[in-house]
């Protein structure tokens, strides 16, 4: 790390020079600092190889590089930020954190020959992914002479492409594309929300599709955003989500069912990854439902182990932005997880074997003393005293000495 603060800065302009698209800029942040071992110099430390390390809060590392640059840089990660040279390329990746992935809708038999469906197809994907139909400024001018050839006028192909999918399928897309963008607008409040005419062609496109003009989806968002600090109101969407595993205290959920949160919970949990980005690793999100706190938790097993074992935690809190980090990687009596369906959406693969599991655990009464399963030890004490072991996702009896089942 450089010594000299104004070498810093001209530095980082240097690199910001030959950055033709994108600059990434990372540093340690001081919740990696060790003040015992090391020794204060100038605006940094001394480390005990006698090496300068200068440590940033995310918020000091972010507004350094937008004050000295003068952008508006993305969290990435913990000390990681982007700083993008196109504003639309910036709203684009902005965008695609908060774009779910859809299950494409089954297309209805049509009459159709052969060249038409195969035709509409391009068409088909690009409505059932956006939850509209393409401008013309999206398509390619070959691709727009023969739908022109096929079906008379571009008009009548679209017409034909929506007449292949069910009503019900249009609304369920339509629907997560634009809750889909409200986040993303409420989210977009935390750095400078772009005016209309700043945003990718594809964004303009989609609030005129799902909003009455740009200006009442930010509204819309605002409104939003500013719900996200109501905790009656999030306790009342987490009671009625559909996933997830609620506690009194919080509702604890896999990212990759995030998406299928209600938006006011969804824009919750984005409060604290627009600040600190992407947490490498972390699989589980705890949403405190009694204070503004968001933990990501790190279960590297936890597909493979029946019952994981909680690895790390790092925990933004959203009204001090205080980031703190618990390691648990060197415990020997880790917490663990159970019920580990739960926390996934409905239609994940895994969720079913996980409810097998569950089911048999529930008929050996493992879970009749709640206080005592929560850690690895307690656990095994449990199956211990009733006689049962794990392989993999199955309950077994334990072998007594005689090698019978006891």
């Amino acid at each position: 790390m450089i010594e000299d603060p104004q070498e810093r800065i001209e530095t980082l302009r240097n690199a910001w020079n030959y950055a033709e698209k994108l600059l990434i800029v990372s540093a340690r942040l001081t919740a990696e600092s060790d003040p015992e071992v090391q020794k204060a110099y100038q605006d940094g430390y001394l480390t005990q190889k006698n090496t300068f390390q200068k440590y940033y809060t995310q918020q000091e590392l972010r507004d350094w590089i937008d004050e000295t640059l003068d952008v508006s840089s993305v969290p990435a990660a913990p000390g990681v930020f982007f700083v993008f040279r196109d504003e639309a390329a910036r709203q684009l990746f902005a965008a695609s954190r908060y774009r779910r992935t859809i299950t494409r809708p089954a297309v209805r038999p049509e009459h159709l020959l052969e060249e038409q469906r195969e035709l509409l197809q391009s068409v088909i994907e690009f409505a059932t992914a956006r939850g509209r139909l393409p401008d013309a400024t999206e398509m390619d001018e070959g691709r727009i002479t023969e739908l022109v050839a096929a079906f008379g006028s571009l008009s009548r192909a679209f017409k034909t492409a929506h007449r292949l999918i069910s009503d019900a399928d249009w609304q369920r897309v339509r629907t997560a594309r634009a809750q889909d963008l409200l986040v993303y607008l409420a989210l977009a409040r935390f750095g400078k929300r772009p005016r209309f005419s700043e945003l990718p062609n594809e964004l303009q496109l989609d609030i005129k599709a799902f909003y009455r003009s740009y200006r009442h989806a930010c509204e819309v968002a605002d409104e939003l955003l500013f719900s996200a600090g109501d905790m009656a109101a999030l306790r009342k969407e987490a009671k009625n989500a559909s996933c997830g595993k609620r506690t009194r205290e919080a509702l604890y959920i896999h990212v990759g069912a995030l998406p299928e949160l209600p938006p006011l919970l969804r824009v919750y949990e984005g409060c604290a990854s627009a600040y600190i980005g992407h947490i490498e690793g972390a699989n589980v999100v705890k949403l405190n439902l009694q204070t503004a706190r968001i933990s990501y938790l790190l279960y590297p097993e936890f597909e493979k182990d029946p019952h994981p074992a909680l690895y790390g935690a790092l925990t933004v809190s959203l009204d001090t932005l205080d980031v703190r980090y618990r390691d648990y990687s060197q415990s020997v009596n880790p917490p663990i997880l159970h019920r580990k369906e739960t926390f996934l959406a409905k239609d994940h693969p895994l969720r079913e074997k996980f409810e097998r599991l569950t089911q048999q655990e529930e008929r050996w009464g493992l879970y009749e003393e709640p206080q005592r399963i929560g850690t690895r030890n307690g656990w095994n004490q449990v199956l211990l005293k009733r006689g049962v072991r794990l392989a993999g996702h199955r309950l077994l009896r334990r072998a007594n000495r005689r090698g019978e089942a006891s």
